[in-house]
């Protein structure tokens, strides 16, 4: 280490001599990482090689030497691989069409685009079920079609198309409103044609943006586990499904914990190249406020063509979403679509336990959440000292981490002493708290890199403590980043499967693990009623959140919710 190295953490550590408040807060959220984030992690990786108390890779071998487990990784992998470039796509169509082609309808595209991340992960596939399933309205009721192959490859990249285009649409409607547009219009008044200015012009800028979003929407594919349980089949082996069912079916923890291993690569992997190298790479076009272009690289033909394009995917989301509501009111879907009631009667009579534990767990989880987000953000933009970029690593980990590595990750870890969580209200909590609270640090980090420092150091100076001058100024200054963070960290802990799916317990039970019973039983009526009740409590309290920080700090954030 250097003397100027050692120079700066000595300083680091004097500054944090001098305020005992934030050198608890630092320690205190230092410890929570090591214990929530990365102690589970290790407990999975150690089971895996250590499964009878000695190192061994024999669990390695023999998932090697079973073609199954294999073809499942493989699986996994070309699931990942399709859905990053098939939703890119559809999701640059989207915001392509929005932010330069100019097309009708915009505030509706954008609306709908989004209605999937605020909805549970597998009602696409609950949806594709009704539709193009034995009984499915149109290959059954229309088409008259029996046996349709809709579990396996084909529904499941439907689902997953449609699950997770809309991460990929809010990333580049983002990418694409910062290129000046004036770019292409002088590209233009060089000759270039409309086409030869998309090509050498605006898609070489949204090129980080593109890949970015690939990363992501495959790191999220590989996590996913919701569509794979209900869609995938056993002909089509995914290998989040397959460690699940080891643990609870096999009840063969070291080989369920291997399978999470195998898992954990890839996505760690794509997570650490979207965001150490990926994330690092811009174009800067803005100098300044961009004039005003008349986005002439659009041709009123291709114009047409792109807005029939995303009217096409927009009746398929709306038909996904209007299936589920039939569902949830006939009485019998796919042969008796007489409207009934009784299926929101049994969620809220035999279920209504679920709905009770699950917004009391996402009511509890959610502020903790986004208050840990802001902090954390703020620590690491604002603050200096020891350990901070591993505190900014280990607090972003948990987006790359497939939640099924989680759930046996927290089952391990938790379930002898000294913490004894297993069962209990408390796992679940700790569980969503630190799963879902990056987007909350990424969002809190981008808005305090755009605010000048000056302004809390003028607090200070004026006496203002370090928990004053967050309260008092930081924290009113980043409401759309808390709007945000609070915001997924309720989507999230309503919808959320795959981690939950091994922490739920006779005491606590979550509505998503009850419309996945409900489906695995044939009760489609039932899971699509709580399903409505689901997407209806989450708007709700989106619009309670926004109502609440409007009243406490006069405004909010979160302009992806407009609709």
């Amino acid at each position: 280490m250097t003397d100027r190295a050692i120079g700066v953490s000595l300083g680091e550590i004097r500054r944090l001599a001098r305020d005992p408040l934030l050198a608890f807060v630092v320690a205190a959220v230092l410890a929570a990482l090591v214990v929530f984030i990365l102690y589970p992690l290790a407990s999975v990786v150690v089971m895996a090689l250590r499964p009878d108390g000695r190192w061994t890779l024999e669990i390695f071998r023999h998932v090697a030497a079973n073609p199954y487990l294999l073809q499942g990784f493989r699986n996994s992998i070309l699931m990942g691989v399709l859905t990053a470039g098939i939703g890119t796509g559809i999701g640059f169509l989207f915001a392509f069409a929005v932010t330069r082609a100019d097309v009708p309808l915009k505030r509706f595209l954008h609306a709908v685009a989004i209605i999937p991340i605020v909805s549970p992960p597998f009602i696409g596939a609950l949806a594709i079920i009704m539709l193009f399933g034995n009984n499915g309205f149109i290959t059954w009721n229309l088409l008259r079609i029996r046996n349709f192959p809709i579990y396996g490859f084909t529904g499941l990249m439907i689902a997953q198309a449609v699950t997770f285009f809309p991460v990929a649409y809010l990333t580049l409607r983002g990418v694409l409103e910062s290129i000046n547009p004036t770019l292409e219009d002088a590209a233009l008044d060089l000759g270039g044609s409309r086409f030869r200015v998309f090509r050498r012009v605006t898609l070489p800028l949204a090129m980080p943006g593109i890949a970015s979003s690939m990363l992501v929407l495959f790191i999220e594919t590989l996590a996913d586990f919701g569509n794979p349980l209900i869609l995938a089949g056993s002909r089509f082996p995914i290998l989040s499904v397959q460690a699940y069912l080891q643990i609870t079916g096999m009840y063969d923890l070291p080989t369920g914990a291997a399978l999470s291993v195998l898992l954990l690569v890839p996505s760690v992997t794509a997570w650490v190249i979207q965001k150490y190298w990926v994330s690092r790479k811009r174009y800067v076009t803005i100098t300044g406020k961009p004039t005003i272009s008349s986005v002439k690289i659009v041709s009123p033909a291709v114009r047409s063509l792109i807005f029939a394009a995303c009217l096409a995917v927009t009746a398929f989301i709306l038909l996904i979403y209007a299936s589920i509501l039939w569902g949830a009111l006939a009485k019998v879907w796919g042969s008796d679509n007489s409207p009934t009631l009784r299926h929101f009667l049994y969620v809220f009579g035999v279920g209504f336990k679920a709905v009770r534990d699950t917004l009391t767990i996402a009511g509890l989880s959610t502020p903790a959440s986004g208050l840990l987000g802001m902090v954390i953000a703020f620590l690491v933009i604002r603050k200096s000292f020891p350990g901070r970029k591993f505190m900014e690593f280990t607090s972003m980990l948990s987006f790359a981490v497939p939640g099924t590595v989680i759930g046996i990750g927290y089952i391990l870890a938790f379930n002898k002493p000294p913490l004894v969580l297993t069962g209990t209200l408390l796992i679940l909590l700790l569980n969503f708290v630190f799963r879902y609270v990056p987007v909350g640090i990424e969002s809190g980090v981008a808005i305090l890199r755009q605010i000048d420092p000056a302004i809390e150091e003028a607090a200070v100076d004026l006496g203002a403590d370090a928990r004053t001058t967050f309260s008092r100024v930081t924290l009113p200054m980043i409401v759309p980043a808390y709007f945000s963070g609070l915001v997924f960290a309720f989507v999230r802990a309503m919808t959320a499967i795959s981690a939950a799916i091994f922490l739920v317990s006779s005491r606590w039970n979550l509505m998503t693990v009850q419309i996945m019973a409900q489906v695995e039983s044939g009760r489609l009526g039932a899971a699509a009623a709580f399903s409505v009740i689901l997407v209806l409590i989450i708007f709700g309290a989106i619009f309670l959140i926004r109502a609440l920080l409007k009243a406490r700090y006069g405004r909010y954030g979160g302009s992806m919710l407009k609709f």
